[in-house]
């Protein structure tokens, strides 16, 4: 399967050609809590990660959240 992801086509060999955007995450070994993603467009909300199918082609943005600094 091939994915545009935050701008860079990439690969995942191991995706079936119709997969669900949580087999996304796992694939990249993304904790699910630090991260928010943009699907076609839409914020895909967590709570729908299984349910939303994802083809070959579709466009994913993901974004990491990072914490710390000082106060």
């Amino acid at each position: 399967m091939q994915l545009l992801m935050n701008g860079n086509l990439r690969e995942f060999p191991s995706l079936a050609d119709e997969c669900s955007l949580a087999d996304v995450v796992e694939a990249l070994g993304l904790k699910g809590d630090r991260i928010a993603i943009e699907h076609q467009g839409n914020i895909a909300p967590r709570a729908a990660w299984a349910q939303t199918p994802v083809r070959n082609g579709d466009k994913l943005e993901v974004v990491h959240f990072v914490g710390g600094g000082a106060l």
